[in-house]
């Protein structure tokens, strides 16, 4: 009898600690908070907290969705872009979950707790390293395209300079992103993140007028329309680049006024539906509009000439502008728990900010065209976050039999993500991506003429006008 009781007792403990919505869930995240180093919680409310997690989302690695659809097919490629988001909201709450299992309190704390201190240094080093590049995309971009901008300002020409990628770039970062980036309290660019999302949604409109207006102009492709193509996988990574805010989750998740499973609930819930619907509807826009000429930045694809994508690359400048400070928040939360027991001085803050800002900001001087290492980043740091991480630290953490409940799902992730790890790292060295960065697109030209295969640009780019052979 006392078996059969310790052995009740145990199982209904077991089933206490699972169950996502219980009162006890709420009070050992908010005691879990109060008792982090931050001391208390945040001041964010959950409206606020929901623009910086979007605008966490919707950073750099949109512009490549269309170039997902190419590399899928526009029909599979819509069902693997839903997959990831949902795949993305199941894993962001189910690492808060193994947070107050744990007792963690950073996504650092709970891999170690989980996994000893290898784990932590290893997902320290991909914790770094995603936001990292991630601002040093930012600032190419923002060089990139709002040299475009400015080259449709009378006067302006290719040796002015304000059409210098270089200037702009240093320019920005002296303005903007340094002063948004020293900034102790995430809670502060509540009002910023309102501001990008604002922005997308007019880039976003932009890009569906064209859509309807260029669209029917670009000469039709073969194969544009197939069902599945074989590069689905590297499409997945490149999603889950576009769909990665992990690093940022603990950070947002502890800026809340009241961090309880169901806030937190209900921010993932709000903020991954809304990035999944602004998403799609820019990827189906963009790759419907130049199927086959899709290119990895989308903006690459419309003519210099055209007005509208102007505006719209001016707003998406902005919005990356005001995104590069959420990424150098994480970066300096990795370079503070690992070297200065998260714990920094307000000289120590500044300095290491300054270090990170300008180590990514020389690096993006001295390289433009990054669509390899984005790949790779998808595949080697993304798949990681999103997939295989947040999956192993819960199967360690909750117990159980692995068939049940939460457990088969995140077996499921876990298993999936290795899949794509290692087969879009494969594909992505065998099948690089074309860097045609500044390259004007050939029906740019007023004489454009289509012939059987392959264009050429000025004797420099190709496009390939042939889709690879369907699946189906």
């Amino acid at each position: 009898m006392e078996g059969e009781s310790g052995s009740d007792q145990q199982t209904e403990t077991r089933g206490a600690t699972q169950k996502s919505d219980t009162d006890d869930y709420r009070k050992a995240l908010l005691s879990s908070q109060k008792n982090s180093p931050g001391g208390a919680a945040g001041r964010s409310s959950i409206p606020s907290a929901c623009f910086n997690f979007t605008n966490s989302i919707i950073g750099s690695g949109i512009i490549g969705l269309p170039y997902s659809m190419k590399q899928a097919g526009l029909p599979l490629g819509m069902i693997l872009l839903i997959i990831t988001a949902c795949i993305t909201d199941y894993t962001i709450i189910l690492m808060i979950k193994g947070g107050n299992l744990s007792g963690a309190w950073s996504y650092q704390s709970l891999v170690q707790n989980t996994f000893g201190f290898t784990g932590y240094l290893i997902l320290s080093a991909l914790q770094f390293l995603y936001p990292f590049i991630a601002m040093i995309s930012y600032n190419i971009i923002t060089g990139d395209t709002l040299t475009k901008v400015f080259q449709r300002i009378p006067g302006v020409g290719p040796g002015h300079i304000l059409a210098d990628r270089h200037f702009l770039i240093l320019i920005t970062t002296v303005l903007f992103t340094l002063p948004l980036s020293l900034y102790r309290d995430i809670s502060k660019l509540g009002k910023v993140s309102l501001l990008s999302a604002v922005l997308t949604l007019a880039i976003l409109v932009t890009v569906i007028i064209r859509a309807a207006t260029l669209g029917p102009k670009i000469p039709p492709v073969e194969n544009a329309w197939a069902f599945a193509h074989w590069n689905a996988v590297q499409a997945m990574a490149v999603m889950s680049f576009a769909f990665i805010c992990h690093h940022n989750s603990f950070l947002i998740y502890s800026s809340l006024e009241e961090p309880t499973l169901t806030n937190w609930s209900h921010v993932t819930h709000v903020s991954v539906g809304s990035s999944a619907f602004v998403s799609l509807l820019f990827a189906v826009a963009g790759y419907a509009t130049f199927t086959g000429y899709t290119q990895g930045d989308i903006f690459e694809n419309y003519c210099r000439s055209d007005d509208l994508a102007t505006f719209a690359r001016f707003c998406y400048g902005i919005s990356i502008i005001t995104t590069f400070p959420l990424e150098c928040f994480v970066t300096r939360e990795v370079v503070s728990n690992v070297f200065f027991n998260g714990v920094l001085t307000n000289i120590s803050h500044i300095a290491v900010t300054m270090v990170i800002i300008a180590v990514s900001t020389a690096i993006s001087l001295s390289y433009d065209c990054l669509g390899i290492v984005l790949e790779l980043n998808g595949v080697l740091s993304a798949i990681p976050l999103i997939f295989i991480i947040p999956s192993a630290c819960y199967l360690k953490l909750a117990g159980g039999r692995w068939f049940q409940g939460n457990n088969l799902v995140s077996c499921i992730i876990l298993l999936v993500g290795m899949f794509i790890m290692i087969v879009g790292l494969i594909m992505t060295v065998m099948y690089p991506q074309d860097c045609s960065h500044g390259a004007e697109m050939p029906y740019c030209s007023a004489n454009f003429t289509v012939p059987n295969a392959t264009l050429f640009s000025n004797g420099q780019q190709s496009v390939n006008l042939t889709q690879k052979k369907g699946i189906f």
